[in-house]
């Protein structure tokens, strides 16, 4: 097993300790990207750090062991340290498992890691930055959500500045609370839903932001519960509402960090992407059935992934297998200003680990392969025929987690990206979930059936 070294541990329980710290968290998440944790009192940090907290793998979601097996334990990362800002007498950390004195294959956050360990070994950092979209609703009188803000009833709530102001001090001190731990937020908005907001913070190493995206949800949840609230990370809690969207801003870095290796302004495809850009950009439309399983992973994910359905007309959300400029419409897009690709597909229910892991794994195999993707489309792509996109070679995302699944399975690269455990347990569990939702009799049937002979 490996162990913190001493000196840095009693190092950073000192500092704890001094800041009012009380309890750690060894934390990790579970198929869904939830958090699971023990709680220690920081007089036992030092055997927290060296894996003393145990869990039986089979109580969790995804988490693939035998009740016989031997538990799995945690092993916290010391930078990933996170003193709540809600309650700064516990301290958070992000950590490995590990099995049997060995990192668990079926960590998610181990998987990003084997990923991160081959693009480093090509000479490149991957980084990421993620928008981050949900909603903050409360229960209102027949027991059903609706948005908290008395005046946050227009039927199109996008950027709306009274929307703004009735969450005032929820947005504020989330916020705070994100620049506090130094994520640099620069916007945040009323998104296109009513009770839907959005925070855009500086990207970091994509471990870093799982970290954080995985720290987020956490936050935006606990914040919102205080108040009599709750935060939803349903990718689509409202029929006719938009849906809420995590867009993986990606690109690659020298080691350092210091270039961006996929920013070119004499790029002449006009997009300012490097070849490098383009190659991992034909990577992940190689690939991108089987990666819409994980980074779209639920029954719900499919009903934001359509063309129209919201009152604001087009949904923005993506549907086929393509890419272009600031066109919206495609699944990667190149922002204006070039230099990063941007997942549209993503939503804010996936397992950033394991989302990030599959893209960059397809991403790598463009590099390796020099891949092209063909030209961008720049043009909207709701617009086009069947016989237009097929002309163009442009398939449709899957339309079902069933779907998706079955394209999962079937490429040799998800395997290969999740180890034979996780991926036969991801598969399983998604398909459980698509037949338990497939046989629920829905209030939609009961609307149109019951009475209908």
């Amino acid at each position: 097993m490996t162990t913190q070294s001493p000196a840095p541990t009693a190092e950073l329980k000192t500092r704890l300790a001094q800041q009012g710290v009380k309890y750690a968290l060894a934390s990790f998440v579970d198929i869904h990207g939830v958090s699971k944790t023990k709680v220690v009192p920081l007089g036992h940090l030092d055997q927290m750090m060296r894996g003393s907290e145990l869990f039986t793998g089979a109580a969790l979601d995804g988490v693939p062991q035998a009740v016989s097996d031997e538990e799995v334990a945690a092993h916290p990362d010391a930078d990933s340290c996170t003193v709540l800002p809600w309650n700064s007498e516990i301290a958070w950390f992000a950590s490995d498992l590990w099995n049997a004195g060995k990192p668990f294959e079926a960590c998610s956050r181990g998987i990003l890691k084997r990923q991160l360990e081959q693009c480093a070994a090509m000479g490149y950092r991957f980084n990421m930055g993620i928008e981050t979209e949900f909603f903050v609703l409360k229960e209102g009188p027949d027991g059903k959500p609706v948005p908290v803000g008395e005046r946050d009833t227009l039927d199109k709530p996008c950027y709306d500045l009274r929307g703004f102001l009735d969450h005032y001090g929820f947005l504020d001190e989330l916020v705070e609370a994100m620049n506090k731990l130094g994520w640099d937020v620069y916007s945040f908005d009323h998104e296109d839903a009513n009770g839907q907001f959005e925070t855009d913070f500086m990207y970091a190493d994509a471990l870093t932001m799982a970290d954080r995206y995985t720290f987020f949800r956490m936050m935006v949840g606990e914040m919102a519960h205080r108040r009599g609230w709750f935060a939803t990370f349903m990718p689509k809690p409202f029929r006719n509402r938009t849906g809420s969207g995590a867009h993986y801003n990606m690109s690659l870095a020298t080691p350092d960090g210091s270039r961006n290796l996929f920013e070119d302004p004499n790029d002449p495809r006009g997009c300012g992407l490097s070849k490098l850009g383009y190659q991992f950009i034909a990577g992940i439309l190689r690939h991108a059935h089987a990666i819409c399983a994980v980074i779209a992973p639920t029954v719900n994910s499919y009903k934001r992934l359509v063309k129209q359905g919201s009152m604001s007309g087009f949904t923005w959300a993506p549907v086929f297998v393509c890419y272009g400029n600031n066109n919206r419409t495609n699944m990667l897009r190149i922002p204006l200003g070039g230099g990063r690709v941007e997942c549209r597909a993503a939503d804010i229910s996936s397992n950033l680990y394991l989302g990030a892991a599959m893209c960059l794994a397809a991403g790598l195999e463009g590099i390796r392969e020099n891949l092209d993707p063909g030209e961008p489309n720049i043009e909207n792509m709701y617009l086009k025929t069947d016989d237009e996109l097929r002309a163009r070679g442009i398939t449709w995302l899957p339309r079902t987690l069933d779907e998706a699944i079955d394209a999962f399975a079937a490429d040799p690269l998800s395997r290969a990206v999740m180890g034979d455990k996780m991926f036969e347990t991801f598969v399983d569990f998604k398909r459980r979930e698509w037949v338990d939702y497939h046989t629920e009799v829905s209030e939609w049937e009961l609307r149109r059936y019951m009475k209908l002979w």
